[in-house]
């Protein structure tokens, strides 16, 4: 998997996240555990009770759109040009 990952490029947005959280909700709903144990790109991560985001990481699969409860994530498609790249290799 390590492998077909490097293939991809990724362009990061370094002015803007289009990945937020809402901590309260995360904690309140369990959604926070469920984005670190689902997201197979490893975004999320979980530090004192808090959710990380490395959305640099993110290849924009939606697996944590499906399991966030609602309002606890927000989150859309990175703006032109930025994001990840998929490339066959």
């Amino acid at each position: 998997m390590s492998e077909r990952l490097a293939a991809n490029r990724f362009e990061l947005d370094e002015e803007e996240s289009h990945i937020h959280v809402d901590q309260a909700l995360c904690r309140s709903t369990g959604t926070g555990a469920a984005l670190v144990a689902v997201c197979p790109a490893g975004v999320y991560s979980e530090r004192d009770g808090e959710i990380l985001v490395d959305y640099a990481a993110c290849l924009e699969c939606g697996t944590c759109r499906a399991v966030a409860a609602p309002g606890a994530l927000t989150w859309h498609y990175p703006r032109g040009g930025f994001g990840v790249t998929f490339r066959e290799g």
